[in-house]
């Protein structure tokens, strides 16, 4: 089997992989928000998700991978992964005007002590976000390489 075709059946194979990792990294996700949402419209009832670090080594792993692929030369690789940036984008400015328009009501306990769900979603949209900007990173660096050979 020449190195082409073997290269060609590896992208194949990856492809499959990352499109295994994506459907994981999605539901995940929607697990996640579901969690971030239930506690934040019940006023620290529930304890917090503490699922950021997992959920942020999921999302890391698929988008390196992703980038892996395009790396070996497949080019009709989709760009779900943007996505989950919007999708923590959206809901962290929805929650943040719910809050607003309830006059801080979900900033605080139900027994009058603050409640962090804001601060704390705030900071994994912001993860969520660099993970993205890191992985643009590495394919302008790609695309770079290929242009100075």
């Amino acid at each position: 089997m020449s190195v082409k075709t073997q290269i060609k059946h590896l992208r194949e194979v990856e492809v499959g992989i990352n499109k295994n990792l994506y459907l994981i990294c999605g539901i995940i996700t929607v697990a996640i928000m579901i969690m971030i949402s239930v506690d934040f419209f019940s006023r620290g009832i529930f304890s917090s998700a503490k699922m950021s670090l997992f959920y942020l080594g999921v999302l890391l792993i698929y988008s390196l991978h992703k980038e892996i692929i395009r790396w070996l030369g497949e080019r009709q690789i989709e760009r779900q992964g943007e996505y989950f940036v919007y999708g923590w984008i959206g809901l962290t400015i929805l929650l943040y005007i719910i809050n607003f328009l309830s006059k801080d009501y979900f900033s605080y306990s139900i027994q009058g002590g603050p409640v962090i769900v804001l601060r704390d979603v705030s900071m994994l949209t912001l993860q969520v976000l660099a993970v993205f900007i890191f992985t643009r990173c590495l394919k302008i660096l790609k695309i770079l390489l290929v242009k100075n050979r």
